[in-house]
């Protein structure tokens, strides 16, 4: 075989190797684990198809699209969320979850994308400081920690959606629950039949910033997140999303 016809086959390996391998390196990267809770609306919830919708989830998507990375999301119970974190079974959390002493001894924060105050839902002549009362709250939250402090009897649940029956049929005097879930919670037929509505509670432990949590094992990606964050806030995505969920504007 003569030198010319070598060229040309070193030449089209060349171009093969630069029009095929490369992009198959570009995305050789794994995609993130992202956890989500499936049934906190309107931050996250399953809709009538079963498909994945809400706030977190929405925002998930756009810092997602933001870093250039492929991302996979995986549906927990919100009490295993800190601890799946910690072991390294998932990159990133998109949960609303408030940046607490406890929860940073195990997990990063990204930096906070919103403040929250927590919820007090009970009938107007049941308050905080009633005596004898059962207190509902979702396992594993904030609310729930709280609950546990009072020493208040306490009826614990997986889901936000497991409340309002709870409520309306007088096993929980009351529950405790984060500032955008009262909004869905309060539209629930039962709940106004019963006349139970909500107040603000003002505990400082169950209000502050809130933020997405990451594996202590990928620092690396809390800048990126981080980044995406301040993209999506300053392009008008986080507004977007904000107006189809909710009727307020995060802060």
């Amino acid at each position: 075989m003569s030198i010319r016809p070598i060229h040309r086959i070193l030449r089209a390996l060349a171009c093969l190797m630069l029009g095929g391998l490369l992009p198959v390196m570009a995305s050789a990267e794994p995609p993130l684990r992202v956890i989500v809770i499936g049934s906190s609306p309107p931050m996250s919830y399953e809709d009538g198809d079963g498909k994945l919708v809400g706030f977190n989830i929405e925002l998930a998507e756009a810092l997602c699209q933001t870093m250039k990375a492929r991302c996979e999301m995986h549906k927990v119970a919100i009490g295993k969320v800190i601890d799946m974190l910690a072991a390294g079974e998932a990159d990133f959390a998109a949960v609303s979850f408030l940046i607490t002493p406890e929860r940073q001894e195990k997990v990063l924060f990204s930096k906070p994308y919103y403040r929250s105050l927590s919820i007090w839902l009970a009938r107007p002549e049941i308050r905080p400081g009633a005596t004898g009362i059962t207190v509902a709250a979702v396992r594993g939250s904030a609310q729930a920690r709280y609950v546990e402090i009072e020493g208040w009897k306490n009826f614990f649940v997986e889901h936000h959606r497991d409340l309002p029956p709870l409520l309306a049929a007088g096993t929980a005097d009351a529950a405790i629950v984060p500032m955008p879930t009262a909004l869905r919670l309060i539209q629930e037929k039962e709940l106004q039949a019963r006349e139970i509505g909500p107040s603000i509670l003002p505990v400082p432990s169950l209000g502050g910033d809130v933020a997405f949590s990451i594996n202590p094992q990928r620092a690396d990606l809390r800048p990126r997140i981080d980044a995406a964050i301040d993209a999506v806030k300053n392009d008008g995505r986080f507004d977007r999303i904000n107006t189809k969920y909710l009727p307020f504007r995060l802060q």
